[in-house]
């Protein structure tokens, strides 16, 4: 919507020259009877639509995407009363019915303290929209990735320590109970020693994979803890109902049946468990309550291992 400045009709044929001889789009619009005086004809290329197809701004308005249209319009109409040069980015119908990402920028011509005009240039961003599209897509994977871990899929520490804390507010808030469950593989390391470590993260894949099926309800999470350990965080679960979720992972185990020949404890994979439950207080201290859990799980280990402490 740009228009070329009064001058001789020399200087204008070279400014109009100028003007659309670029990729940018000028344009002009009468703000008094909102229609355009002038667009350049690099639209038709870019659009399909002819410069004389541009009558009002209704057009301009009607050839924006919907989901556009009450933002945008709604901030240039804005803008331009305030006298405010200003910029928007939008997506534009082609007249193949396909849009294009715009970036229109504006500005305001104002006489005797009046708005008189716009004028601006609409420029193709379609090619930095997508390019941003894809760093956005990147930046969600990657994030993504930093909450799972890369061997077995569950997700990881970094997102145990979120939920943790997501789920010990919600508890001490709501005055519900709270359990969580460490499990670790029993004899793991001379599983690898027997087996190979590329047999031993196949053994994790499917330790992880088996326990995402023992605890279904929304908000239960499992998570890999580290190493071999592996955590399950079960809100608004008693200990009762935590015990049979911990008996539920023994079941689940050994139904894998997965051949552990150098285990003390049994020829197929088995683990060990510690359990706690709580409803948090003000002054409990949740890395307090998982070194509760854990020294259980110790107790486990040591008492011959293929057990659960919950005590």
């Amino acid at each position: 919507m740009s228009s070329t400045p009064p001058c001789p009709s020399a200087d204008e044929d070279v400014y109009k020259t100028l003007l659309e001889s670029t990729r940018a789009i000028p344009w002009r619009i009468d703000w008094k009877t909102m229609r355009f005086t002038y667009i350049g004809p690099q639209i038709e290329a870019l659009l399909g639509w002819t410069p004389d197809s541009w009558v009002s701004v209704e057009d301009w308005a009607n050839r924006m995407h919907p989901d556009d249209r009450d933002r945008v319009v709604g901030f240039c109409v804005a803008q331009s009363q305030a006298g405010s040069d200003h910029e928007a980015d939008y997506r534009a119908l082609r007249r193949d019915g396909g849009y294009v990402w715009i970036r229109d920028v504006v500005h305001v011509i104002r006489r005797n303290g009046e708005v008189e005009a716009l004028i601006g240039f609409m420029f193709d961003i379609s090619e930095r929209k997508q390019t941003e599209d894809k760093l956005l897509q990147l930046q969600r994977e990657l994030e993504a990735l930093s909450y799972k871990d890369g061997l077995t899929g569950v997700a990881n520490r970094r997102m145990f320590d979120s939920i943790m804390e997501l789920e010990w507010t919600n508890a001490r808030r709501n005055r519900q109970p709270l359990s969580v469950l460490l499990l670790d593989i029993d004899c793991f390391k001379e599983y690898n020693d027997r087996y190979g470590h590329l047999q031993g993260d196949e053994c994790l894949k499917q330790v992880a994979q088996a326990l995402t099926t023992v605890a279904t309800r929304a908000r239960d999470f499992c998570a890999r803890f580290g190493g071999e350990e592996f955590v399950l965080v079960l809100p608004e679960t008693d200990a009762r109902a935590a015990m049979l979720v911990a008996e539920r992972c023994h079941h689940t185990i050994a139904q894998l049946a997965i051949a552990h020949a150098a285990s003390s404890v049994s020829p197929q994979l088995t683990v060990s468990l510690g359990i706690g439950t709580l409803i948090p207080e003000a002054d409990d201290d949740p890395l307090r309550f998982i070194d509760l859990i854990d020294q259980r799980l110790y107790r486990a280990k040591h008492a011959g291992r293929n057990r659960t402490m919950a005590e």
